[in-house]
């Protein structure tokens, strides 16, 4: 089997050779016209006059279009249509598109966007979320809220209660690749995009709508992205449609890259929010009642920001049940950058949440933080094992899909009681949202974690250095994830495949999914070669593109191997079995005796290789090419009420981290983090640990070192990577020790594998926690500390800490 080997990146060799090609590699025509945005310089006002003219006048500038000037309002908007590309006379944020010049190199337009002379009239800007809140400046008439049972009447009558605040910032994105595209124009006024984009069906939409032209005269295609992390989920539609404006005006090619301070300026980030918190529990810290209330800093367009914001509250148990809540939720305006969809979409902010809550209540209770998590767990999983299903069957026959069935069964082993019985949910195990959760493996992993890392032994150790140790302290903390798979709005649970085989026994494939160097292209490609039995170096996929797969969704949601997984399944069987229908009516046989596998075909003794069943075929007049199609089932979902199943399964993992802080200065290490993960069933082991490393880093980073700054004036001032801190490999654990958690996802997913992408984002709140505990040495109040946990405020909360505030 091709599936489930740690097989390295498809193009890792192209990646550490630099021949792997991105936007800005692809050869231009001689001709290709270069793009800038000459932007704002306040954060809100209109124009009062504005003078292009030493614009049009500096070398190498070929024209320079304003908002009248536009064939349409040319809307970016992935949600609201309120994002047009250019400003016009009203000023939204600092660093908002005005003008858009074209040159005949990106350095003169550029340097052409400095010289405008543009006069505003200036108004107060809402910047902050107390700002919008005192203004009343939202995306929704009031806040949304959600409720299961009585939770005001729990917290008020239960034995113990808490209340509290935490704040945490955005942060950027900061993709190697910047934004990027390029335009060329066609016949008959069509065009040709390329983008770096995780969502080519949406450029190719918002294309089309800027050029009144039908979606079918627009071709968008992305080949790979150099990191995207959500940021290229929409924020790329204003550097497509620019370029394909320009294409269609001057009929020559165009083509838009962002420097990176530009990037910064202009492009939105992850949502910082504000949550509070109140709460009722007993003595063992167990939750009785509890109220949320997200304060959402969205910026000037809508953006995402609704389905973030949902998000978020989804995701506020995190993995705890909760028996009585109330989640409230504002989606406030600012004129800061259209804050978008950034790894977790929401979720991150809400678990964050769910963990200070917990943090909180064992400090208050003086008890160990996991055994208060513990005590508040959902319950075991409904049923034990996983049923062998077809998605996850082999080519070889009805013998090869009964083993397959008994090795998913054995793998599940785990899941079942020791007396070997199924456990049975507690039926009143729903989620604040309703959704019963079926699949609840953490009270294992959580045994498997602790036990790994030494938990008991760690905690009394950390304990005993505090205690010999005034300056340097060290803090240690679990923290576990429930991470929901699926895309909140229901009808993008869908994708679509295209898949050739050629004469010679090649294979050929585009799905929906883009490959933004997560591995996609590799896992599709391995279960290809597996649904034929071939092996993986004569599968190839190429560019996706809107001609070939249409009506894609984002690569988002974690959702791309799910979804394009089996897609590209459903069009491999197709031709499989054209092709076993056909070496079986050659041999008067069962089509069931036929098997791929190792590169060959076997059918009643006699073995053929794979490429002369396909000359065969061919040559029979059969379609050696096939279409798939997959939509997620079980998926129910209401979120005005707030109520139904959102999502087919979820994903989890515990980590466990420990710092050392230099309580002189604030400044701290990250010791040691042991992770364990559950990616299911896993199509490629060495991807997916991967994709849990980068992802705990990213968390970490978000937490800890990534601080985001605004002035009074709303102009940002962490700009560039001189003032903007992403995490670097010192920053890393000394000690990181990843694994994978063996079991198989229960539900019918692509060979029973787990979504990976964006779960392991939160387990980075083991650092953050980690620091809270260290803090917590120092004194006898509770830490309180905001996130990003930068120097300054862990020292100013050791601070508070020694004073008992």
């Amino acid at each position: 089997m091709s599936v489930s080997k740690p097989l390295p990146h498809d193009a890792a060799r192209l990646h550490v050779t630099g021949q792997a090609r991105y936007v800005d590699d692809i050869p231009m025509p001689q001709n290709t016209l270069h793009l800038a945005f000459g932007l704002s310089t306040i954060a809100a006002g209109r124009i009062s006059s504005i003078n292009l003219d030493d614009v049009r006048a500096a070398p190498g500038v070929v024209r320079v279009w304003e908002a009248k000037d536009l064939p349409s309002d040319c809307d970016c908007s992935p949600s609201n249509h309120d994002e047009p590309m250019l400003s016009g006379a009203t000023i939204q944020y600092l660093g908002q598109p005005v003008f858009l010049v074209a040159a005949t190199s990106h350095l003169a337009a550029r340097k052409a966007a400095r010289l405008a002379q543009i006069t505003y009239g200036e108004r107060d800007a809402i910047l902050t979320i107390d700002d919008a809140m005192a203004a009343n400046s939202r995306f929704e008439d009031g806040p949304r809220v959600w409720e299961k049972g009585d939770a005001g009447e729990a917290i008020d009558t239960a034995p113990r209660r808490i209340s509290g605040v935490i704040e945490m910032g955005g942060q950027e994105h900061f993709y190697l690749e910047g934004q990027s595209a390029m335009a060329l124009p066609q016949e008959g006024g069509d065009v040709v995009v390329h983008s770096s984009t995780q969502h080519p069906t949406e450029i190719q939409h918002k294309v089309a709508h800027a050029l009144h032209l039908p979606m079918h005269g627009v071709r968008v295609e992305t080949r790979r992205m150099g990191g995207g992390f959500g940021g290229k989920e929409s924020q790329g539609n204003a550097l497509a449609i620019a370029c394909a404006v320009v294409a269609s005006a001057t009929g020559r090619p165009a083509k838009m890259r962002y420097d990176r301070d530009d990037d910064f300026m202009i492009t939105g980030k992850r949502h910082d929010f504000r949550i509070e918190y109140r709460v009722g529990f007993d003595d063992q810290g167990v939750i009785s009642g509890i109220e949320f209330e997200h304060y959402t800093r969205c910026g000037w367009a809508q953006d995402l920001s609704l389905p973030v914001a949902d998000r978020a509250m989804l995701h506020a148990d995190n993995a705890y049940h909760l028996p009585h809540v109330r989640i409230e939720s504002h989606r406030l305006k600012t004129n800061t950058q259209s804050a978008t969809a950034f790894r977790g979409f929401g979720g991150p902010q809400g678990m964050l949440g769910m963990e200070r809550v917990m943090d909180h209540i064992a400090h208050d209770l003086g008890l160990d933080p996991v055994a208060v998590r513990r005590a508040n767990y959902y319950s075991a999983e409904v049923e034990g094992g996983a049923a062998p299903v077809a998605s996850g069957d082999s080519p070889g026959g009805i013998s090869d899909k009964k083993k397959q069935g008994e090795d998913l069964t054995s793998r599940g082993a785990q899941q079942v009681t020791a007396a070997g019985a199924p456990v049975v949910a507690d039926a009143e195990q729903t989620t604040p949202y309703g959704q019963v959760v079926e699949d609840f493996i953490l009270h294992e992993m959580t045994d498997r974690v602790l036990e790994g890392a030494d938990y008991e032994a760690r905690r009394a150790a950390v304990a005993d250095w505090n205690a010999g140790n005034a300056v340097i302290k060290k803090g240690l903390a679990f923290t576990p994830v429930k991470f929901g798979i699926s895309f909140t709005l229901t009808h993008l649970n869908q994708a679509g495949a295209l898949v050739h085989v050629y004469q010679d026994g090649s294979i050929h494939m585009n799905h929906g999914g883009t490959e933004m160097g997560q591995g996609l292209f590799q896992k599709v490609a391995q279960v290809a070669a597996d649904r034929f039995g071939v092996p993986l170096e004569r599968v190839k996929i190429t560019a996706t593109d809107t001609a070939k797969v249409p009506n894609t969704s984002a690569t988002a949601a974690s959702s791309g191997s799910d979804l394009n997984g089996m897609a590209v399944k459903a069009a491999c069987d197709t031709i499989r079995d054209r092709m076993a229908n056909h070496l079986a009516s050659l041999h008067q046989c069962n089509t069931r005796d036929v098997v791929f596998a190792d590169g060959t075909v076997t059918v009643q003794g006699e073995t053929y290789s794979f490429a002369k069943v396909a000359q065969l075929t061919y040559e029979a007049r059969i379609s050696l090419s096939a279409t798939g199609f997959y939509r997620t089932p079980k998926l129910s979902w209401d979120r005005i009420k707030g109520q139904g199943r959102p999502f087919l399964y979820f994903a989890y993992g515990a980590a466990i981290s420990e710092v050392a802080v230099d309580t002189l200065t604030g400044e701290y290490r990250i010791l040691r983090t042991d992770i364990l993960h559950d990616a299911g069933s896993s199509l490629n082991p060495a991807l997916d640990i991967g994709q849990v490393e980068g992802g705990f880093v990213q968390g970490a980073g978000w937490l800890t070192t990534e601080e985001l700054v605004w002035d009074q004036s709303g102009r940002l001032r962490t700009h560039a990577p001189s003032t903007y801190k992403i995490p670097a490999c010192s920053d890393r654990p000394d000690v990181f020790n990843v694994a994978l958690w063996e079991g198989a996802n229960r539900e019918d997913t692509i060979y029973r594998s787990k979504a990976v992408g964006e779960p392991p984002f939160m387990l980075g709140m083991s650092v953050f926690l980690a620091l809270s505990d260290a803090v917590a040495a120092c004194g006898s109040g509770y830490p309180a500390l905001d996130a990003p946990a930068t120097p300054e405020r862990v020292l100013a909360a050791i601070e508070r800490v020694r004073d008992g505030v």
